[in-house]
């Protein structure tokens, strides 16, 4: 995925001169052909990210479109100070991407894996925050990610993500997708882990039971209307996502439902309130959590058994 994003980023580009990339001394192997077309639109400024923050924020204060982009959790808790005084509250034009939310980064440990990060972004006002499932919806954010007046923040999957939508989409801020459609559950994912929610539904299917999935791609602002439809329709929420278990989409849908008065069973799926300790394969870690599309769909039934 994040060698479409350079690619899609790259076409924007090449007509659009205010599009400028400042990097913290990453992205080697992707970011190369920006460079070299774009020489006077690129920076690097080192390993210094609370320094890339303030110039993306300089940048963008000029009229530009400043992109930092990194390693999971680089970009945002290294220098969170800049992205709150800076960016956020100037309502600047800096889009923030990184590459590798959640376990991607699995073998790597915890100081590169991010798995607080759609809460912590969510929580900033005026940050959009969006984690594309697949391919197709990566393509799409990025396109509404340059078109967005304001900052956004943009979690990215790292690479193999296997494809979701089989065909076209609509995509656009704040407005979750259907994959697929029942009436007993609904499964609503963000990010790449998305499809394993879907994995889990065609595994319900086989017992008799119809899920529907949405791909919340969007987790602020939140697609208020669909959560509520789902709850009213299939009577049982459950959230799949690739992060704590605190805060992010899984505390959005929650919030939404208790908002909207929709006393619906609900359960959440992600990670436990605790680092991860043990080392493995980003495939390895994910079912080691509980990702598993087995794990998930018998967490549906037992959701499903609320009712």
């Amino acid at each position: 995925m994040r060698s479409l994003f350079n690619q899609t980023l790259l076409k924007i580009a090449e007509n659009n001169d205010r599009i400028y990339m400042i990097l913290a001394d990453i992205g080697y192997g992707e970011i190369e052909e920006f460079a070299e077309r774009f020489p006077d639109r690129f920076f690097n400024v080192g390993v210094a990210e609370q320094n890339m923050t303030g110039v993306a924020c300089g940048v963008a204060m000029e009229g530009n479109i400043a992109i930092t982009y990194s390693i999971a959790n680089f970009p945002t808790l290294r220098c969170l100070e800049q992205i709150r005084n800076d960016v956020c509250y100037h309502n600047v034009n800096v889009k923030i991407v990184i590459i590798g939310g959640g376990l991607a980064y699995g073998a790597l440990g915890v100081s590169h894996q991010s798995t607080e990060d759609l809460a912590i972004m969510r929580a900033l006002p005026d940050m959009v925050v969006v984690a594309p499932s697949d391919f197709v919806e990566a393509e799409a954010a990025t396109y509404a990610m340059i078109e967005h007046d304001g900052p956004v923040y943009y979690r990215c999957g790292y690479k193999k993500e296997p494809p979701l939508h089989p065909g076209p989409i609509d995509f656009r801020f704040g407005r979750a997708i259907q994959v697929c459609d029942g009436a007993d559950a609904t499964l609503i994912g963000t990010g790449t882990v998305t499809y394993r929610a879907w994995q889990a539904a065609q595994l319900l299917e086989q017992r008799g039971i119809r899920t529907r999935v949405l791909s919340m791609h969007t987790v602020k602002p939140i697609d208020a209307e669909a959560v509520v439809a789902a709850a009213r329709e299939t009577g049982a929420i459950l959230t799949v996502e690739e992060h704590n278990i605190l805060g992010g989409l899984g505390g959005a849908v929650a919030e939404v439902l208790a908002d909207s008065g929709m006393g619906v069973p609900f359960r959440r799926i992600g990670l436990p309130d605790t680092y991860v300790h043990i080392v493995g394969s980003h495939e390895w870690l994910l079912d080691h959590y509980g990702f598993s599309p087995q794990a998930i769909a018998d967490s549906t039934q037992e959701v499903i058994a609320r009712k």
